[in-house]
């Protein structure tokens, strides 16, 4: 069995092999594989571990907390095994590294450096989880992740929080609605709050025509949601039959509303920066491994944001993490979890990436009528595949099924890169999957003791009746 000492000697005995200084295109050559041959059988793998993180935290609890991991590597594998054998070992490690280095890699590294810092700033004082001050935590975390990214703003909010409602007996709706609002909408107005909209930005789409596109539509929804979440929270509030909730806040001994770990706040808009830097700083310096373009830009981006974790990890006090019941595990989870999702997706994007050529052309056909764009189709097939799909690549795909000219798409197919940007960005909410912070949401108020709804559940008692009907009239009023 290999050492880590022993693996690393062996990366270092094979990088030269593998990476050489380029500034010019490493993917003419690339042995990548052709969606339009790939079998709908192939996303098998893919449902697999969909169903595995539905079903078996139902079904077997204990033993899906043990071996998530394990579990996710089972399915990983089923896909690598046959695909190695069906496509060979250029095509496979040429995906592998790929979904590897270009996506999954960068994506894990924000998330660890937005959880680390800002599980290093504590919000202390007394905060009763009442239906006013749970709208306002909402409110603010809404406003927030279109400038923080939904992951920053939740992960920053997410625990003040819990504590304020952990004298409640009926506090899953305020989780949900959180995700739903922070994890997601809220993270509509800018490139920086959600993947896609910063790959959009990253193809041509200017800074603030997401701000001014999506800021109607955004506005409707967040506040239809609100209301509602008002309405629903001070109907279950009225419910608890408790005379004094303020003694039942956690950590009474604290009077007055304040923050512990400031210097965090520094470090946070040190990840923004870092996130603007790969947007805004083109060296065209590249390093190419097998194939692939290694930017400047974006190991410089990765860098930073490892310095910014360690920083924040070198300079907040255990005790402010102890208080904020800070551990790793959330983490520890998605990134095991989503290894196995990024690599069992590899099929799946590549059929719709093929188009019209792929088995799943009716999909991509579905959004065009007599080569006019089909505005709602755009929006209902870029959001429900975004529900389930990693929402980056998928907005991609129909960004590109419309032309990929982000002039054009600015100006006479302004509504189609509108209806794209709200289906990517709003129908992250649709499942724990969506968007990357509503399994890390999920996975903390757990480790809290709040008995989370299954994937099924989630979906049927919550976003189903709740969302769907609100994006039915974004449907028709602005598509």
């Amino acid at each position: 069995m290999f050492t880590r000492k022993g693996l690393f000697s062996i990366l270092i005995l094979f990088l030269p092999a593998l990476i050489m200084a380029s500034t010019g295109s490493a993917h003419h050559s690339a042995p990548h594989v052709d969606g339009a041959s790939l079998s709908i059988f192939w996303v098998i793998p893919f449902v697999g571990i969909l169903l595995s993180i539905a079903v078996m935290p139902l079904v077997a609890p204990a033993f899906w907390h043990h071996n998530f991991g394990k579990i996710s590597l089972f399915w990983a594998l089923l896909f690598i095994i046959p695909f190695f054998f069906a496509e060979g070992f250029s095509t496979t490690l040429y995906e592998l590294l790929h979904v590897g280095l270009l996506e999954y890699i960068p994506f894990i590294i924000l998330l660890l450096a937005l959880f680390t810092i800002s599980g290093g700033i504590r919000l202390t004082g007394k905060l009763v989880g009442s239906p006013i001050v749970n709208t306002g935590i909402i409110l603010i975390g809404t406003i927030l992740a279109s400038w923080m990214g939904t992951t920053g703003a939740a992960m920053l909010l997410i625990r003040p929080l819990i504590r304020a409602n952990m004298w409640r007996k009926h506090k899953v709706h305020v989780i949900v609605f959180f995700i739903f609002l922070v994890a997601n909408i809220g993270g509509s107005l800018t490139p920086l709050g959600d993947p896609p909209l910063f790959l959009g930005f990253l193809k041509g789409v200017s800074f603030f025509w997401t701000t001014k596109a999506m800021l109607a539509p955004m506005l409707f929804v967040a506040t239809l949601l609100l209301v509602i979440f008002y309405i629903v929270d001070s109907f279950y509030y009225s419910k608890e039959n408790i005379p004094e909730p303020s003694a039942k806040v956690v950590d009474p001994s604290e009077k007055k509303l304040g923050l512990e770990g400031q210097s965090n706040f520094l470090l946070l808009l040190g990840v923004i920066a870092s996130v603007l830097l790969s947007g805004f700083w083109h060296p065209h310096i590249s390093f190419t491994v097998f194939y692939l373009e290694l930017e400047l830009q974006n190991i410089a981006r990765d860098v930073l944001l490892l310095v910014l974790t360690g920083l924040s990890w070198k300079m907040t006090t255990m005790e402010i993490r102890k208080k904020n019941e800070f551990t790793w595990f959330p983490i520890q989870e998605v990134a095991k979890l989503f290894a196995g999702i990024f690599v069992t997706i590899i099929p799946a994007i590549a059929i719709l990436k093929s188009g019209a050529e792929g088995a799943l052309a009716g999909v991509v056909n579905s959004v065009s009528s007599n080569g006019n764009p089909v505005n709602a189709m755009y929006f209902w097939a870029t959001g429900i595949l975004s529900s389930f799909l990693d929402n980056a690549p998928t907005y991609l795909v129909f960004f590109n099924t419309a032309g990929g000219d982000a002039e054009h798409l600015m100006g006479d197919l302004y509504t189609t890169l509108l209806a794209i940007s709200a289906g990517a960005v709003f129908m992250g909410a649709n499942t724990y999957i969506g968007n990357a912070p509503n399994f890390m949401v999920k996975s903390i108020s757990e480790e809290a003791g709040i008995s989370m709804p299954s994937f099924f559940g989630y979906m049927l008692k919550y976003s189903i009746p709740i969302l769907i009907p609100i994006f039915i009239l974004v449907s028709v009023i602005f598509f």
